[in-house]
């Protein structure tokens, strides 16, 4: 079985290459993939090759396949899988395995056939015996591909703690009726943590979000009104951190008490400082957005982690029940995750789009591994839309959705689009 998939040799160096798939095993899958999404953490493996932690340190002679939030079709089952999995079936993979002997690989980093960028994969034996490949009930694929961010978030909400005086016992989560801050939090993952933090509980009592690019602040603005969002019972602020005022502003927000849980989306040293400026009594520091540096410090108040309680952690990626639960959550439509997307692009721009995400502005590009297609802006399909009947029509669905990515719409592209040349 012929795959065409996105493989990555070295540093910057993505080839899209059409080869031959190797033959299950007992305890193996093949799987089509129909979407992916593409990651910040695809980028950062592109641009440190295999100086990436994950990524192999032979990727040079075995490539591996790019791409890690994934959904599709099982094709075939290997014999001593038949009992858990069918064909038909779709899927969704964890890929942090944590693979005894192997904690340091996952999926889309580290493996030769088994990746989201690709028309179709073999799900080896380590994503099995590990239960990391997911039944997926929901009707659109897309969904699916945005369940590792949003399992992602959950870890993170799951991660923070705090205690209580005099007791060594740590209470694990956000602080129920608490605060929280997210900075730098206007992008694709900032928007869906306030998508969580509205609607499922431990519910905050105020969420302040902050960003320095207004265009941003405003699509969270349209995306979650304030004043809808108080009838859930959290009270949200959006706050344009371009500013010298910014600390000030924060605090002011917070009632001078600052907050309870701080999320970091932007690893610069200025926005660290800013979040251990604004903690509150207990307050715990999330730093969700990784480094690429392997050597990024910032300043930080120590007098306050001794007398204040302020304490910090590091969030990164998620577990098998964290993605049971985004897909639960979003198969029930307690969270809507497609407020994410702000590109759509065939298999043929995967390789561009990655090297330029840094100055792709917007949110979540999702990619259809079996459509040609330029990554297009949802914004623009109207625009697209006067000299192409596909973007009128995807146009045309969407505006039904205030110019959110569907179900309808996928199908639409699925039916009509461009099939990759293979």
């Amino acid at each position: 079985m012929k795959t065409t998939a996105l493989r990555l040799y070295g540093k910057k160096d993505l080839r899209l290459e059409t080869f031959e798939l190797p033959e299950i095993g007992e305890n193996e899958v093949l799987a089509s993939v129909v979407t992916n999404s593409i990651c910040m953490s695809d980028y950062k493996a592109v641009l440190q090759g295999a100086d990436h932690k994950r990524v192999t340190r032979d990727v040079a002679e075995n490539p591996i396949i790019i791409g890690h939030e994934q959904c599709g079709t099982i094709l075939k089952v290997g014999e001593r899988l038949k009992d858990k999995f069918s064909e038909g079936m779709k899927y969704s993979i964890q890929p942090a395995l944590n693979y005894p002997g192997k904690e340091s690989q996952a999926i889309g980093y580290s493996y030769h056939y088994v990746g989201g960028d690709a028309t179709k994969i073999v799900v080896h034996r380590e994503v099995t015996e590990m239960d990391c490949l997911i039944p997926y009930s929901g009707d659109s694929f897309f969904q699916a591909s945005l369940s590792e961010p949003v399992a992602c978030i959950l870890a993170a909400l799951k991660s923070q703690y705090h205690v209580k005086p005099n007791q060594y016992k740590h209470l694990m989560g956000i602080k129920p009726g608490g605060s929280v801050a997210v900075l730098g939090g206007a992008g694709p993952m900032g928007l869906e943590f306030l998508d969580i933090l509205f609607h499922s509980e431990p519910k905050p009592k105020a969420v302040v979000l902050t960003d320095v690019n207004q265009n941003k602040l405003d699509r969270a603005i349209a995306l979650f009104p304030p004043d809808v969002v108080s009838k859930s019972g959290v009270e949200v602020s959006y706050v344009n951190a371009n500013g010298k005022g910014t600390i000030d502003e924060l605090m002011a927000l917070s009632g001078n008490k600052g907050y309870d849980d701080v999320f970091v989306l932007v690893p610069t040293a200025n926005v660290v400082e800013q979040a251990s400026l604004v903690l509150g009594q207990d307050g715990c520091l999330n730093l969700f957005a990784g480094p690429t540096d392997q050597h990024f410090t910032a300043p930080f108040n120590f007098y306050n982690v001794h007398y204040y309680g302020h304490h910090v952690i590091g969030s990164a990626g998620s577990t098998r029940e964290d993605m049971i639960d985004a897909l639960d959550m979003i198969g029930k439509r307690i969270i809507n995750p497609a407020i994410m997307i702000t590109h759509v692009g065939g298999l043929d721009s995967a390789a561009q789009s990655i090297l330029d995400l840094p100055n792709i502005p917007g949110g979540k590009k999702l990619i259809y591994t079996g459509i040609s297609m330029p990554l297009v802006a949802l914004q623009d399909f109207e625009e697209k839309g006067k000299n192409d009947p596909l973007f009128r029509a995807l146009f045309g669905i969407i505006k039904k959705s205030n110019g959110v990515w569907t179900k309808e719409a996928e199908e639409y592209l699925l039916a009509h689009g461009k099939p990759l040349e293979k």
